[in-house]
């Protein structure tokens, strides 16, 4: 996570993508049956963003404005950097 001139936190999602902290609602592991109901659901919305790289997804990131991240960053991963950050800025 960074933060920008104007305050805003972005949090490293992989291959240089960023997405803005305080938009992110869950970091999901996309393994289940609900959730690739949930990640094709929002593919035909036009609210899925993939930013893997061509790798596989292993994490789901829901942002508030009901948009779908892929991330070829592990959950744990994501969620370290998320911690790691908010205890420097904190």
């Amino acid at each position: 996570m960074k933060k920008s001139n104007k305050g805003l936190s972005l949090i490293n999602i992989g291959f240089g993508n960023v997405v803005s902290a305080s938009r992110i609602i869950a970091v999901i592991i996309p393994g289940s049956s609900p959730m690739k109901r949930l990640r094709e659901e929002a593919e035909g919305r036009g609210k899925l963003i993939d930013a893997t790289q061509g790798r596989k997804t292993r994490a789901l990131i829901i942002t508030d404005s009901d948009h779908i991240i892929l991330s070829a960053l592990q959950v744990e991963t994501i969620t370290q950097r998320f911690l790691l950050e908010e205890k420097k800025s904190g």
